[in-house]
């Protein structure tokens, strides 16, 4: 039986190709999960549509995340957090505590996607990098300053 596959499938094709396989390997796997369609005129059709859009999404979320990597390029984030003896932070400066200082600023960014190796303890400037997109991402100057 000609499937078109929908989706990857480990060790029988990718996205978009035309494939033979068994009849009961397609009807009792492949089409039930939604990994392939049968080849037929309507369902190349459908396929063709489907791989549009979801091109056309993917180009729009780039587009996008270009945009934002643009923005975030000027912004600085400043933190005020207590300090101690030392200029030691009481506590430290997370993803969080960055995803609400953008917040404020009117920039919406998900604490997943801000990409920071360790917890800041320490007062002074700081590069943060946030991924946006597969392939895009901007740094941000974060800084952390010492209430009195």
């Amino acid at each position: 039986m000609k499937i078109i596959l929908k989706k990857d499938v480990k060790s029988v094709g990718k996205a978009g190709d035309l494939i033979n396989v068994s009849d009961g390997y397609a009807r009792n796997f492949l089409i039930p999960r939604g990994l392939g369609v049968e080849a037929s005129s309507k369902g190349i059709k459908a396929l063709k549509d489907e791989m549009e859009i979801s091109a056309k999404r993917a180009e729009r979320e780039l587009k996008t995340a270009q945009s934002m990597a643009e923005r975030l390029a000027s912004v600085t984030c400043t933190i005020s957090r207590k300090v101690g003896q030392q200029d030691k932070l009481f506590g430290s400066v997370s993803t969080k505590d960055i995803r609400d200082a953008l917040l404020e600023q009117g920039i919406e960014i998900d604490k997943r996607n801000i990409l920071l190796e360790e917890p800041i303890k320490n007062l002074g400037e700081f590069s943060v990098k946030i991924k946006l997109h597969s392939g895009i991402s901007a740094d941000i100057k974060v800084v952390v300053a010492g209430e009195v």
